[in-house]
């Protein structure tokens, strides 16, 4: 549990990537904080995160599930959530019909259904008191359809059409979402999506710590999106204009499973 007269931020995926990098600049920025991952690991970054006049509430749990979710909800006794970073996501490379469907189906667990639930227990209770500020952490990956990424890429496209939806219909509250899409970060992700053999999985990523800072001044902003980085971003806008059978294949030369030795 978590009580304290400082307004309050939650970050899910916060053991480690951005998601820690965010948890940092809210600790940097004097908010209390519950962070949550499913791993064990969550508990060190919050030892990391502490300092004397903020509270850190680590929470291990499963936030593809409706019970983990509710766990993390209850983690934070009750107080107002001025900040909410839903930044939880899994990865999954691999050929689509060679994948275990159990994984198939944590992954859409993960990046859709626990993320829309937390997004929606969360933004209800903003709404009674018409105040707090959403970060959902997107992907430059749903502006581009992924072979042998396909689950997730498709997965970030709903997760960044959901941004715009949801901000729309808050337009007339002082509640704002803002969506970060990302590229590539050097983070576990890939190495937890099995992607290490790949192009994709081990050229040169982007910091972090960088995206984070981005991605928290464009909420705290207001913007409706960012997309983190000059590259990306013309990635980005490319995208808009090139056709998709175009996309996949170009997907398909860096995340195909051994194109990193080609």
């Amino acid at each position: 549990m978590v009580s304290g007269t400082k307004p309050l931020a939650v970050v899910t995926g916060a053991s480690s990537g951005i998601g820690y990098e965010l948890a940092k600049i809210c600790v940097d920025k004097g908010y209390d904080l519950v962070i949550a991952a499913d791993e064990p690991a969550i508990e060190a970054a919050a030892t990391k995160l502490r300092r004397s006049t903020i509270r850190v509430t680590p929470i291990q749990a499963d936030l593809a599930t409706q019970e983990g979710v509710e766990r993390l909800i209850e983690a934070t006794d009750g107080r107002p959530i001025s900040l909410l970073f839903a930044n939880a996501g899994r990865g999954l490379g691999g050929a689509f019909l060679d994948q275990d469907f159990h994984q198939v189906q944590r992954v859409i667990a993960t990046n859709i259904t626990g993320t829309i639930y937390l997004i929606q227990r969360v933004a209800r209770a903003m709404r009674d008191c018409n105040q707090g500020r959403i970060l959902i952490t997107g992907s430059i990956a749903g502006f581009t359809p992924g072979p042998f990424n396909a689950v997730y890429n498709a997965s970030k496209s709903f997760i960044d059409s959901f941004s715009f939806a949801l901000r729309n219909e808050l337009k007339d509250t002082r509640i704002t979402v803002t969506c970060l899409m990302p590229g590539g970060t050097e983070t576990e992700f890939f190495k937890r999506a099995g992607m290490m053999d790949t192009e994709i999985g081990t050229h040169e990523k982007d910091d972090p710590a960088d995206v984070a800072k981005v991605g928290f001044d464009a909420m705290m902003r207001g913007d409706g999106d960012i997309v983190s980085g000059w590259k990306n971003k013309l990635k980005s806008a490319l995208a808009n204009i090139t056709p998709a059978e175009t996309l996949a294949e170009k997907h398909r030369e860096t995340a195909e499973p051994g194109s990193a030795r080609k």
